[in-house]
């Protein structure tokens, strides 16, 4: 699973990677954690738009938001075969920007090491992901988002036995607005040998979630 990643790109970067028309500008962040803020690149009437979600997803048709683990990820294998993520895999895709993240390993029962994974230039990257409207019966409304993920490539299956999706930039455009059969076959392991990872130390006081994975900090509501 990805419960945790980095964005500390320029804005000027960013947008020219992803080439959405906003301008926004925002702060660079080492530690982006289930339960915050987080940017994504969409599609809005045929351009690409930065939005901010929160990051633990909520299906549409459910009835309240109820305490518990967040959604934070979504199995590439299985995404149009789960009512909660079949509608937003066909119609609501979008790209996370990202240039790393942070993966914890070692035996269950003891202290697991946390890794930071990043592209072998440390350059910027897409997570391929899907986002979803929810409204209330009282009119509250939220935007929400889950990162998709699939089997690891060679490098990231010393670690984990799974990583996150990799949309690289000339697949952008079939992501967002692509038919969903054409988008489908982009959940894929990245290349053998396109990231490295090492092992890192997470700053006390950081919002860092620890495993296992069903740590109080990754609940989002």
């Amino acid at each position: 699973m990805c419960g945790l990643y980095s964005f500390r790109t320029s804005a000027e970067e960013s947008r020219a990677l992803f080439e959405y028309v906003d301008q926004p500008e925002f702060p660079p962040r080492a530690h982006v954690a289930p339960g915050q803020p987080i940017a994504v690149v969409r599609m809005e009437n045929n351009q690409r738009r930065l939005a901010l979600v929160r990051w633990g997803f909520v299906p549409s048709w459910v009835k309240e938001i109820k305490p518990g683990k967040p959604l934070i990820n979504a199995r590439g294998e299985t995404v149009l075969e789960k009512p909660s993520f079949r509608n937003a895999m066909k119609r609501r895709r979008c790209l996370v920007p990202a240039d790393g993240y942070y993966e914890w390993s070692g035996a269950e029962g003891t202290r697991k090491t946390p890794y930071y994974v990043q592209r072998s230039d440390g350059g910027l990257f897409a997570f391929g992901g899907i986002w979803e409207h929810w409204m209330g019966a009282d009119g509250s409304e939220i935007e929400t988002a889950a990162l998709m993920t699939i089997a690891p490539n060679r490098e990231l299956s010393v670690i984990h036995d799974r990583m996150p999706v990799i949309i690289a930039r000339e697949d952008h455009e079939t992501w967002l607005a692509g038919s969903v059969e054409d988008a489908a076959k982009l959940i894929r392991p990245a290349p053998d040998g396109a990231f490295t990872l090492a092992p890192v130390e997470i700053p006390r006081g950081s919002p860092a979630p620890k495993p296992p994975p069903d740590s109080p900090q990754l609940r989002l509501f």
